[in-house]
């Protein structure tokens, strides 16, 4: 009897003991901290980005150096995924994105800014930045300034400018050494009034396509020619399709980086800070950055392929300049003659045109 009390004790001693161990690990886990690796990728915020170029042009490397910054001055916190080459919008369809919230920050090139803002015309306009400080001085002055100001509407918020470089013409029926030479011809355009009538003024056809849509269309012979920086004639390899580039330096092409304004204010002023100088550090290194990688892949270009390459003068230049007049005359209402005569006193202080 003894023995049967001993073994009846030790089994339930036994269960008592298991019970125990059971709510108190059950007990522990509902109530253990929560782990912090956890906890940062709950509260991780997420930037979409998207743009609609290569990698490797100066936005898109801008783009991830931007990201990297973020995510090292935020420790993880917050995430920038970059989505290049239209991987989401296209050119046409990225803003509408923007203000729907789909994305929470695109880069367009400031010419399709004139729909929101007839005011980004100005940077536009032939010849009115003919030099690097002068576009330098435009973008991160008063001129920009007013100009972002002006997009702070649809649920947008300017940030800063970001460059690619000065514009430059490649045709296959060239070369192109004074206006009338591109009399006839049509030519691919980013859509613009403005830039339709500086071709107009050349008695060449423009037509505002797709930027993705170029290669193609020049390929085919649908398009005699296209305007681009020479980074993007690189990357997309335009120059494989044509036979002729001229260096003109006759416009300028540059980015505004904008954010969702409601994404924006619904961040805390901790996290708009790093985002902040994180474009600061970004925009800094892009616009030295940018000039540099246009004449390293000239370079390449040169060697690569068999386009003929032609630079103009600079009397050259003050012709075609000269030959532009009319189009600040013609969108002098639209841009604001105060705005105007801003630009050409910074052009005027830099060149001679």
């Amino acid at each position: 009897m003894k023995a049967f009390l001993s073994v009846a004790l030790l089994l339930f001693v036994g269960l008592a003991v298991s019970i125990w161990i059971g709510f108190h690990t059950k007990f522990s886990e509902d109530t253990l901290p929560f782990d912090d690796d956890q906890k940062g990728i709950k509260d991780q915020v997420v930037i979409k980005f998207s743009h609609v170029v290569a990698e490797n042009t100066p936005k898109g490397l801008a783009a991830q150096r931007f990201a990297k910054l973020v995510d090292a001055k935020s420790d993880g916190r917050i995430k920038v995924e970059v989505i290049p080459n239209g991987g989401l919008y296209s050119d046409q369809e990225e803003l509408e994105a923007l203000e729907r919230g789909d994305v929470q920050m695109i880069a367009p090139a400031t010419t399709k800014l004139s729909t929101f803002s007839p005011k980004f015309q100005v940077l536009d306009l032939p010849y009115a930045m003919p030099t690097r400080k002068s576009i330098i001085e435009v973008l991160n002055g008063e001129i920009g300034k007013t100009l972002l100001q002006s997009i702070e509407k649809g649920n947008m918020k300017g940030l800063t400018f970001w460059t690619n470089g000065f514009k430059q013409i490649t045709t296959n029926d060239g070369p192109l050494l004074q206006p009338s030479d591109l009399n006839g011809q049509t030519f691919r355009i980013m859509p613009s009034p403005i830039l339709e009538r500086q071709f107009q003024l050349l008695n060449a056809k423009a037509v505002g396509l797709d930027f993705n849509e170029t290669y193609r269309l020049l390929e085919s012979g649908k398009l005699n020619g296209e305007e681009n920086t020479i980074s993007n004639i690189y990357s997309k390899k335009f120059f494989n399709v044509q036979s002729h580039l001229t260096i003109s330096n006759h416009g300028f092409l540059g980015y505004a980086l904008i954010m969702n304004e409601d994404f924006w204010k619904g961040l805390s002023k901790g996290q708009q800070r790093i985002l902040s100088e994180s474009l600061k550090e970004t925009t800094k290194w892009n616009q030295t950055h940018s000039f540099e990688m246009n004449e390293e892949q000239l370079s390449l270009i040169e060697k690569q392929s068999d386009i003929e390459i032609y630079h103009l003068t600079e009397e050259e230049k003050r012709n075609w300049a000269a030959y532009f007049e009319p189009v600040y005359k013609a969108f002098e209402e639209e841009i604001g003659t105060e705005l105007i005569e801003q630009i050409m006193k910074v052009r005027t202080k830099h060149s001679d045109l």
